[in-house]
């Protein structure tokens, strides 16, 4: 039957552009809303800039304008970043709009004028208080020297040297980070949500527990429940009331009846997500309050692992005790790093700019496919990283998915008109395969499991590579009398082209409607791919519908990088070694876990010099979980003569304690240019070998050459 559901992503902050982190996330909801939409479902996906609290005021103070002009101008830029990467929203809102001012009132009245005892309180209690900016400060812009480990110029809610957790008031020597003014303690009423009320403690114990949640998100909130230790040594008790309160000034909602006292931003901001669905109600003429009161609706929220507290603990909360409908699931993500785990920084130039990767003429669906290849149900942690990129990429979508199509459309217009004919039996017993494959690969995109998703379609592109590769077109044109045997194996090869097409629609939708105008077919869906197409069916004529990915492009976009981090002149930027045929393996069986990549000539082996590496001297890598950094002899020597070590940064401190490699022999790829990270420079990179299905094969095994190798050696 045919279903009802509400989507979000986690409403950005007004204060910036777009980085790469929200178009994962936007990305990761819109594939999931394609998909609903494929399977005939209705979707109404929704979002909207957070535009109220302190940090929007300061910074339109500092810009001189106003705060509602300053969210104005931010909001004015977000159109060419979704447009750019096909995010499909129905409706961008604001919380400063008039919808989240009523609702966030009426939220507010509901939880405080409950017949069964009210769930908001007021208290008072000590702030600082900036006397030249005549403003209560919020914790953030409070600074002062640590009171665990006395660094200077530490945040008033937490050290980042030592990790510590207290209160602004235990800050010592504190200040204004706006003034620079010596803060004084002030009282003042707030007013709280009683999240310690039994009522609220019952409904989130079952409601965090009760499969709305990832397995381990819910474990994780399980603890806020009971008596746990600090980091700083102290306990806490469970759940604690929510101050819900800010004083003026304040860029905010007022509260009703509380003149001077506005809602803390995090109150109105999720508040956001109802305002903006009922905006797009008004827009359409429904009637919003029946739409929230379809007992069959479903409503979801993608956001980052950064906002669980948030998401998971008051918004459910707020939702249930005003009386209305709490979500049904809240999809959590990690972060992502870039190039080998850094986090990305302006700073430290480890950002990739979304708005430059598009003006590069990078196609946006190279990174939609590459996110979706890393994306899973779980909130873990992926990593961008570029040389993994460009032959993903290269191999996956141009190598084996659109080859297909190139290597059979051609045979069909020149020769037959475009006509497809009878498909023989042995391509009709692939297009099968094919085609009762779509029930568990929808169940993936149910399940979000992206990365799995697409692992299957390839290994399905693969079965139709292997099929070409066997009847080889292009030796049946130049045999005489072989014209049907040919027009059928392009037949087939067209119509696996179709059904591949639909299974990476959700995540290729410009794509996908490119190829539904060749092939001359409806839109597809998941409930159409398995109806197969009349054998005299006309195609069109077929253009190249996706350009590789250049290293030069990789290059241009990770530039500033490279000038941030002031990598020496005499290094070259990183050049990957793009594969010289396109002809992709047919193993089905996926040996170590994932297919065989696209075959190489020798010139291309040759160009990678392998050699053997004693690992001299190994250590963790502090601030680092996954690296380890090796001192290795490759067997050079310097201008002296003194032999000459080489820095090499590896991520395999998960399966190695650093003095187990101590002293061992390795294998090494010399002449990969090096690379300029977080850390220092990695000159090089160690083998090791994994399993592609590393959740249930995990382990990582550094290889290790037989006894008589000496370092220096090549590997032929």
């Amino acid at each position: 039957m045919p279903r009802q559901l509400f989507v979000t992503t986690a409403l950005p902050y007004a204060n910036g552009n777009f980085h790469v982190g929200h178009i994962m996330e936007y990305i990761q909801a819109d594939i999931w809303v394609r998909y609903q939409r494929m399977q005939g479902h209705a979707v109404d996906f929704v979002c909207a800039d957070d535009t109220h609290g302190a940090p929007i005021m300061i910074a339109a103070e500092k810009a001189g304008k106003t705060p509602q002009q300053f969210v104005a101008d931010i909001a004015a830029g977000r159109k060419p970043y979704l447009d750019g990467f096909h995010i499909g929203f129905d409706n961008w809102h604001s919380t400063d709009a008039p919808e989240n001012h009523e609702l966030a009132q009426q939220i507010y009245c509901d939880l405080r004028d409950r017949k069964d005892g009210s769930l908001i309180e007021s208290k008072t209690i000590a702030q600082f208080f900036d006397p030249e900016k005549s403003m209560f400060l919020p914790d953030r812009f409070i600074k002062g020297e640590c009171p665990k480990c006395h660094a200077k110029d530490q945040y008033g809610d937490n050290c980042e040297e030592c990790g510590a957790v207290y209160a602004p008031t235990d800050l010592i020597n504190p200040y204004s980070a706006l003034s620079g003014a010596t803060p004084v303690l002030k009282d003042s009423e707030h007013f709280f949500f009683k999240l310690s009320d039994p009522r609220c403690v019952e409904f989130l114990s079952q409601w965090t527990q009760d499969g709305k949640l990832q397995p381990e998100v819910a474990n994780k909130v399980k603890e806020w429940f009971s008596v746990r230790t600090n980091p700083d040594g102290t306990t806490s008790d469970g759940l604690g009331d929510w101050d819900i309160s800010r004083d003026a000034p304040y860029f905010g909602i007022e509260i009703p009846d509380a003149p001077g006292k506005y809602f803390y931003v995090w109150l109105d901001a999720p508040i956001g997500y109802l305002a903006s669905l009922k905006n797009l109600c008004t827009q359409r003429g429904v009637d919003y309050d029946a739409y929230m009161a379809n007992p069959a609706l479903e409503q979801y929220h993608f956001i980052g692992k950064d906002i669980v507290t948030f998401h998971t603990l008051f918004w459910p909360a707020t939702l249930h005790f005003s009386g209305r409908k709490t979500p049904d699931n809240i999809f959590v993500h990690g972060f992502l790093t870039v190039n080998n785990g850094e986090k990305m920084s302006k700073s430290r130039g480890t950002g990739l700019d979304p708005l430059k990767y598009l003006k590069l003429g990078m196609n946006p669906e190279w990174l939609r496919y590459y996110l979706a290849a890393k994306l899973s149900a779980r909130n873990e942690d992926i990593d961008f990283n570029a040389d993994d990129f460009l032959l993903r990429v290269n191999s996956d979508l141009i190598g084996k998915y659109v080859n297909i199509a190139s290597r059979a459309a051609g045979f069909l217009t020149k020769r037959f008109g475009g006509a497809l004919g009878e498909v023989p039996e042995d391509g009709a017993a692939l297009l099968h395969q094919l085609r009762t494959q779509h029930e568990a690969i929808a169940r993936l995109y149910e399940e979000r499991e992206y990365a799995k998703a697409l692992r299957e379609v390839m290994l399905l592109a693969d079965r139709v590579n292997a099929y070409v590769d066997a009847n080889k077109p292009w030796d049946l044109a130049k045999q005489p009398g072989m014209d049907a045997r040919l027009q059928g194996v392009c037949s087939v090869c067209i119509k696996a082209f179709r059904v591949l097409t639909c299974y990476l629609k959700p995540v290729l939708p410009e794509l996908a409607k490119q190829v539904e105008g060749f092939l001359n077919i409806p839109a597809l869906s998941f409930a159409n791919v398995t109806e197969p197409l009349p054998a005299n069916h006309v195609i069109g004529s077929y253009q190249h519908l996706m350009q590789r990915v250049t290293p030069e492009q990789l290059d241009a976009l990770f530039e500033e990088k490279e000038a941030a981090t002031k990598a020496e002149p005499a290094q070259a930027a990183p050049k990957t070694i793009a594969p010289s045929v396109v002809t992709a393996s047919s193993d089905a069986t996926a040996p170590g876990g994932e297919p065989l990549a696209l075959t190489i000539g020798i010139d291309d082996f040759s160009r990678i010099d392998l050699r053997i590496a004693k690992i001299v001297h190994c250590d963790a890598v502090e601030g680092s979980t996954k690296l380890l950094r090796l001192t290795l002899d490759v067997g050079e020597t310097d201008e002296s003569g003194n032999p000459r070590m080489r820095n090499v940064f590896s991520g395999i401190a998960s399966a190695y304690q650093p003095s187990e490699l101590v002293g061992k022999l390795t294998v090494m790829v010399a002449n990969l240019a090096p690379r300029k990270m977080k850390f220092g420079i990695s000159e090089g990179m160690v083998l090791a070998a994994s399993h592609g299905d590393d959740k249930n094969n995990p382990g990582i095994y550094v290889l290790k050459p037989w006894p008589g190798a000496q370092p220096g050696m090549r590997v032929h």
